[in-house]
């Protein structure tokens, strides 16, 4: 024989639990128990598991809603029926929304109770869904760093054509002045006379001069954009990253 379904019956009139226990006798399967108010179902429960609870709407103290409510909150599998004879919308409502199983609308019949019991314990029961845990602080802070590696490898990476470029372009610059230096140091070590040495120097200095002026023209405006990249990569870094 397989084993009873425990049903608890919640209802300050005691008129309801006898029916329950009248329709759902031994021999259809259910072990009947009955409670006053919310306050004593909730020490029934604390003793015992039940397959299934039926609970009045309108009861002194806590109501069935809120009931249901603690139901779910510590029992989210254990089936809440609402049994109500004058029950608002609001309170529908909130009882939809804390996860019962099915109404009951009074007068109750022989057949309603035994049907919603049926049809309680065959219906499957919605788990919640877990709240996204929050982040520790740990997790946090490695996720600020993690943004602002990836914000300075972004300035790095706009900064770096102009970087590259200006290095293409001076390092021929500076070649040919440093060529056309080390022919002067040569010219100035020759033997001559002063005036010879003035104007090799001078030829040395005019030679030199074209590059010079080209290289610092041409660089200017790279190294001008690469700090603009720079300084736009820092202040990425230094804005507060975004939860």
């Amino acid at each position: 024989m397989s084993a009873l379904r425990r049903v608890l019956v919640v209802d300050d009139d005691p008129v309801v639990g006898k029916s329950f226990n009248r329709v759902l006798s031994k021999d259809k399967g259910y072990l009947v128990v009955t409670a006053e108010n919310a306050a004593e179902a909730l020490e029934r429960m604390r003793e015992q598991e039940y397959d299934v609870v039926f609970t009045d709407i309108k009861m002194p103290g806590m109501d069935g809603v809120e009931l249901t409510e603690r139901v779910k909150a510590s029992r989210p599998w254990t089936p809440v029926v609402i049994i109500t004879g004058y029950g608002t919308t609001a309170n529908e409502d909130r009882a939809k929304a804390a996860g019962v199983a099915d109404f009951m609308r009074k007068p109750l019949s022989p057949e309603m109770i035994e049907e919603s019991a049926a049809h309680a314990l065959l219906k499957p029961v919605v788990a919640s869904v877990a709240p996204e845990p929050t982040k520790a602080a740990d997790e946090v802070g490695v996720e600020s760093v993690v943004k602002g590696s990836n914000l300075k490898n972004v300035a790095l990476f706009l900064a770096a054509p102009f970087i590259g470029l200006a290095y293409a372009v001076l390092l021929p610059l500076v070649g040919i002045a440093m060529l056309a230096w080390v022919a002067g140091q040569a010219l100035l070590a020759l033997p001559a006379t002063k005036k010879t040495l003035h104007h090799a120097k001078d030829i040395v200095l005019f030679l030199a001069a074209p590059f010079i002026g080209l290289a610092y023209a041409v660089l200017l405006p790279f190294v001008g954009m690469a700090m603009l990249a720079w300084v736009a990569g820092q202040a990425l870094m230094a804005k507060p990253a975004v939860k």
